[in-house]
């Protein structure tokens, strides 16, 4: 019995080796090798090499383009961006700001001429006038979180160019992480075309339908400063909202 047993431990001992030894012409690029007899009697008189363990793949992280953290830190990358060339005309950056936890997030297209003079999203006339649709929803800028698809003012106002919204959306899909809104509310179309990467849509044909982002359900609508311009669509805006706040299982409050 005890000799039946050295056979056995013998031979799984051979085997040991002849796998250590293969694996070791593996690691050195060998396809194929020639197994002759003085070959397996000399494995069989080697010592005995375990197989290494098997090597583990690291965990797989979401890309942001070298960007995530906290808010304050992504605020920070943002502020030392130079990604795209608007870092070059920009006199602040403006990464956006409200709660850290927030049930909504707005998005627009990007900073105008006050966002621009004093880092903060929506601020000028077309943030005064999303900030009474944010009241109206019996809310407040501090319970949401508003930004915008780029960083940094494009000059005159103008559209963020396609190239300039990809340098900077990994930024606002670290943002977009860490707040983990129940909902995002896009505000014009450039907001929808630079947050799903879609061909450009007209947002007349878009607002009012629930779309998606990651998972998040999104509401697309016209930005503030459209309406500005065309007042009349303030009413389909707030029909847009009252979907929201449904949505979240919410209702306006009555007005005095």
């Amino acid at each position: 019995m005890q000799k039946r047993e050295s056979v056995n431990q013998q031979f799984l001992g051979l085997l040991d080796s002849v796998a250590a030894h293969l694996h070791s012409l593996k690691e050195e690029g060998a396809s194929s090798i020639v197994a002759d007899p003085e070959t397996v009697r000399r494995l069989g008189s080697a010592p005995i090499m375990p197989a290494p363990p098997p090597r583990k793949e690291p965990a797989r992280q979401q890309d942001h383009g070298g960007t995530g953290g906290s808010l304050k830190d992504i605020a920070a990358q943002v502020a030392g961006c130079t990604k795209c060339p608007l870092h070059k005309t920009r006199t602040r950056t403006v990464p956006g700001q409200g709660s850290a936890t927030p049930e909504i997030m707005f998005i627009g297209e990007g900073p105008g001429y006050d966002e621009d003079q004093q880092g903060l999203a929506f601020v000028g006339r077309a943030g005064q006038l999303l900030t009474k649709i944010i009241e109206a929803m019996g809310l407040t800028r501090d319970e949401v979180f508003i930004g915008n698809i780029v960083k940094c003012r494009p000059p005159e106002n103008r559209k963020p160019l396609p190239d300039e919204m990809s340098a900077c959306l990994p930024y606002l899909r670290a943002q977009i992480e860490q707040l983990k809104p129940k909902l995002i509310v896009a505000l014009g179309a450039t907001a929808v075309q630079g947050l799903l990467q879609i061909e450009t849509v007209g947002i007349t044909k878009l607002r009012g339908q629930w779309m998606s982002y990651q998972g998040i359900d999104l509401m697309p609508t016209f930005h503030p400063a459209y309406l500005l311009r065309n007042p009349p669509a303030k009413r389909e805006v707030w029909e847009d909202m009252k979907a929201v706040l449904a949505k979240l299982g919410k209702t306006p409050p009555k007005r005095g």
